[in-house]
């Protein structure tokens, strides 16, 4: 009899307890990424980057369709760096990072191109980490630095 007990403590109550280690307390899923400051207008992150505290996100989820399925905001902690945890695997759903906020005035348009960043949040791709990295997305500054030249020739970048 203890051994029948026994068996099916390991069939069926061991798997529980390592399907809710895995998800995380509940938490199927923990996206994080960054937001930056592009204070040179140059469409990538250099020397001169700045990261944006306070900044809001988005996650943003759509079927097939287009049809909005799932959202969830986060904000940029003082490094400028967000962390967002997702409850549910969105199987087949298109999943991106969105830009929603600037913190700062003077940094506050979307660098397009950079301002949404796809992630995969389903377990259906051979992925095993709950963790998901976001691409850093970033807004444009108003007036670019003034030695913004200087930092873009060691890159060998010219606008002539």
């Amino acid at each position: 009899m203890s051994k029948f007990l026994l068996v099916l403590f390991a069939m069926c109550v061991l798997p529980a307890i390592a399907t809710a280690h895995i998800a995380g307390n509940g938490h199927m899923f923990v996206v994080r990424g960054s937001v930056y400051c592009d204070t040179c207008r140059c469409g990538y992150e250099n020397e001169a980057t700045t990261y944006l505290p306070g900044a809001t996100v988005k996650i943003e989820c759509r079927d097939k369709t287009g049809q909005l399925t799932y959202t969830e905001e986060g904000v940029t902690g003082s490094n400028g760096h967000y962390k967002i945890l997702v409850d549910n695997d969105r199987r087949d759903d298109f999943c991106d990072m969105v830009l929603v906020k600037s913190s700062d005035p003077e940094c506050s348009t979307p660098n397009l191109g950079r301002e949404r960043a796809r992630v995969i949040l389903t377990r259906n791709n051979g992925m095993i980490s709950r963790f998901r990295f976001a691409n850093a997305m970033g807004f444009l500054k108003t007036t670019p630095l003034a030695n913004c030249p200087q930092i873009l020739q060691k890159y060998q970048v010219s606008e002539d």
